[in-house]
């Protein structure tokens, strides 16, 4: 176990804990992340100044924002100003007192924000503007009602008008609380960071590719035809396309025009207002256009709010918020236009090439080096490819580039449904290397959604060694001790892991195996670096013609650190009185060692009609007392395609008596008769079916053509066995069991069915499925 210690801050009851360094850098805007552990509500103070630690926040009469996450015994959001409630909603899930959650909260000139998750700006819960804003708060109080609540990992980040791209920022750093301290404070920074976003590439030459000559005196102000363009129409009638003449604008005016459109806002002097505005519509920038009639509504009703002299702030009402955070004005008509200029390469300045397929798209240095770092180097830092307007990349997929680009002119990650397992990866894996940082995230969420139990393994090999895919490498790592059998036995990809990786998983907390046999068998393979499944009998016979060290080549030493992982007193004696490492197995055989927390019940089918199976198990409160009909005790759940009746009852499918006629009826759906009888093992249960066994009713209806199948959440169906014109089930009343071969025995479901495919043997009524009796075998969790 390591020397240092997770700690975290405990605030009991009725008081409210302030710290110096608890606190926004700019009074009135900043964002607090942070997890909770609570029994009802966690609470936040926002003040103008440090409150004591000895009274309760309703006891606080200096002006202050306060925010209850769970308020009225967990069920509300509620935010109130000076102690009066602004807000009151119903809040799902704001927290729990089973584990730490993770929420934020920011606060920027009035607007308050608040989500769940470890990301600000992402999984928003409320939001609300104070039309009086108090634009001093500065200080955090934690507190909480009548529970003690526990804080941790508590992270202040600054805000800016362009703050969602904040959220990025969180998780990297490793959180780590130093000896002897309560919690600590992450104050992350992000200076440099910002230094290829576009308000820096104002006015300035770094790839600029038109220039304006303003005013009599003629000053030259550089620009980009790109963003012009995004944002306006600055097509030239002049000789020369790159030079736009402004002889009677003067350069104040020009400055504010371009102010808006890098930055999302500017000032002008009340006197220069109507130029400014003459301006935006001679270049059609819409939104200038837009914000100047408002304005100027404004100074008909209010004149006497404005001086002569005064300056007049003009700000884009669609900048506090954006999808990439890197363009001000991030409105759909903007992004159409970059798009259409990526497709068409109009105002493109390099052309992109990938060895093996050619030109890719004609872009644009300016675009890119926003997104990306390393490209804004290669373009700015006297490389090759800042001189030249070709750059070719290798070993690249074209088609994930081409789908890089897309999201940097867009904000969007755009990859049709069915080539999105192809081009995760691949795109995961440039964004990496362009440290593209949204990219990476968009990909991780889609990463997270697409792991499945047969896409884990290469999915954690790929992105292991990825800093910006933590969340998606421990998702993984979980999933597959969860589903070990399953992920170990379907197929090898498993072996390609590193060792570290693999250790994790084998002594992860949610490890899910069923026996210790398949943990050797696990690291056996893994040590061989095996191309197809085996066992360790397989190996004993190997090493009778070959050396531990042939047989395991490098990953011998690794084979010796892992081998301890596996449980040998847990392994029955006679198996390991066969298994060729006996000496050191009989080592480890004194030892006294628990069974693995998650370990399945293993039901093992023993003939037709015992009482060995899940649902007479279930029967039985997991045997705890004598059976009882489990649909009666609420233990299993069963439901028919038909509605409940006399002969479609889902208490006779799971009792103990034959039923002469039972039988659930067809359902129309899609166009198509579908007839199933479904067994729900119950919410907190799982099953990894590997035998099944149904009694035919009284009638000759024989099934011939079905499917059984297993599900988690009961639409989503895996085939565990297909029978096709299958004719077991031949006099009425008969039993018939069916073994479930291959890795799908290994995956564990909560709903199973018996759905026909074709009709019955019957020559009337044949798509009723006429079963009276079922029962299911395996491990049950």
């Amino acid at each position: 176990m390591s020397e240092k210690k997770q700690r975290f801050l405990t605030v009991a009851p009725f008081k409210c804990t302030w710290n110096e360094d608890l606190r926004f850098r700019e009074a009135g805007r900043g964002c607090i992340a942070f997890e909770a552990f609570a029994q009802n509500d966690v609470t936040l103070v926002f003040r103008e100044q440090v409150g004591s630690h000895n009274y309760h926040y309703k006891m606080d009469n200096s002006p202050n924002y306060t925010i209850i996450l769970g308020s009225h015994r967990n069920r509300r959001l509620k935010i109130e100003v000076n102690g009066q409630t602004v807000v009151d909603i119903a809040g799902v899930g704001l927290c729990c007192s089973s584990s730490f959650q993770s929420y934020w909260i920011s606060i920027y000139d009035g607007l308050i924000s608040i989500g769940e998750g470890r990301y600000p700006f992402q999984n928003m819960v409320g939001q609300w503007l104070d039309s009086k804003p108090n634009f001093s708060v500065q200080y955090i109080g934690l507190s909480s009602w009548d529970k003690h609540v526990g804080y941790k990992n508590i992270t202040i980040l600054p805000l800016t008008q362009h703050h969602t791209s904040l959220w990025s920022q969180v998780g990297c750093k490793e959180y780590q609380v130093e000896s002897g301290k309560e919690f600590a404070i992450l104050d992350i920074n992000n200076d440099g960071l910002g230094k290829w976003e576009l308000p820096n590439f104002l006015e300035s030459w770094d790839f600029s590719d038109v220039m304006f000559i303003v005013g009599a005196e003629r000053k030259i102000v550089p620009a980009h035809k790109v963003i012009l363009n995004a944002y306006g129409d600055f097509s030239t009638n002049s000789s020369s396309e790159n030079v736009i003449n402004l002889p009677a604008t003067t350069y104040p005016v020009l400055h504010a025009l371009l102010e808006y459109i890098y930055s999302g806002q500017t000032k002008v002097v009340e006197s220069q207002f109507d130029s400014l505005r003459d301006l935006s519509v001679q270049f059609q920038v819409l939104s200038l256009i837009k914000r100047c009639n408002e304005i100027s509504d404004r100074f008909k009703t209010e004149r006497k709010l404005f001086d002569s002299g005064m300056k007049v702030e003009i700000l884009s009402s669609t900048c506090e918020v954006q999808q990439s955070g890197l363009f001000p004005l991030e409105e759909p008509a903007v992004v159409g236009k970059l798009k259409r200029f990526l497709s068409n390469g109009e105002h493109s300045d390099v052309n992109i090439y990938v060895e093996g397929h050619g030109l890719v798209a004609r872009s644009h240095k300016l675009i890119l080096s926003m997104w990306s770092t390393p490209f804004a180097k290669m373009f700015t830092g006297g490389m090759v490819e800042s001189k030249s307007a070709d750059v070719t990349f290798r070993d690249v997929s074209s088609e994930a580039f081409s789908a890089m680009l897309h999201f940097m002119y867009s904000g969007e990650l755009e990859i049709e449904k069915d080539k999105m397992d192809s081009l995760l990866i691949p795109l995961i894996l440039l964004a990496d290397q362009f440290e593209i940082i949204f990219l990476q995230q968009e990909c991780c969420k889609c990463l997270l959604e697409c792991i499945s139990e047969d896409t884990v393994c290469p999915i954690l090999v790929a992105i292991a060694s990825l800093p910006s895919c933590k969340v998606v490498e421990e998702t993984c790592k979980r999933k597959i001790s969860m589903h070990f059998d399953y992920c170990t036995t379907a197929s090898t990809d498993f072996v390609q892991l590193d060792e570290a990786t693999f250790r994790d998983i084998l002594q992860h907390v949610d490890m899910t195996v069923t026996s210790e046999e398949k943990v050797l068998d696990a690291i056996l393979m893994w040590s061989m670096q095996a191309s197809e499944i085996c066992g360790w009998l397989a190996v004993d016979e190997l090493l009778n013609s070959l050396t531990p060290e042939e047989l395991f080549g490098n990953r011998l030493p690794s084979f010796d650190n892992l081998l301890p992982l596996v449980r040998f007193p847990l392994m029955p004696s006679h198996l390991l009185e066969k298994v060729f490492l006996i000496e050191y197995a009989s080592q480890l055989a004194s030892y006294r060692c628990q069974h693995r927390r998650s370990s399945f019940k293993e039901l093992q089918y023993m003939c037709d009609g015992d009482n060995n199976g899940v649902i007479y198990f279930s029967g039985t409160s997991y045997g705890e007392h004598q059976w009882i009909n489990p649909v009666l005790s609420k233990k299993i759940a069963v439901t028919a395609s038909s509605p409940t009746c006399r002969y479609t009852d889902p208490k006779a499918l799971v009792s103990r008596l034959y039923q002469h006629t039972s039988f659930a009826g067809p359902r129309i759906e899609d166009g198509r008769s579908w007839t199933w009888w479904m067994v729900d093992v119950g919410q907190d249960h799982q099953l990894m079916c590997n035998y099944y066994t149904f009694r035919h009713d009284g009638s000759t209806n024989f099934p011939r053509s079905w499917a059984f199948q297993g599900s988690m959440d009961g639409e989503n169906w895996t085939n565990l066995r297909v029978h096709e014109n299958d004719h077991t089930v031949c006099r009425p009343g008969q039993f018939a069991s069916w073994p479930v071969l291959g890795p799908n025995s290994l995956l564990p479901f909560r709903f199973f069915r018996i759905i026909l495919a074709a009709p019955t043997s019957g020559e009337s009524n044949n798509w009723n499925l006429c079963i009276c009796f079922i029962e299911l075998y395996g491990y049950f969790h």
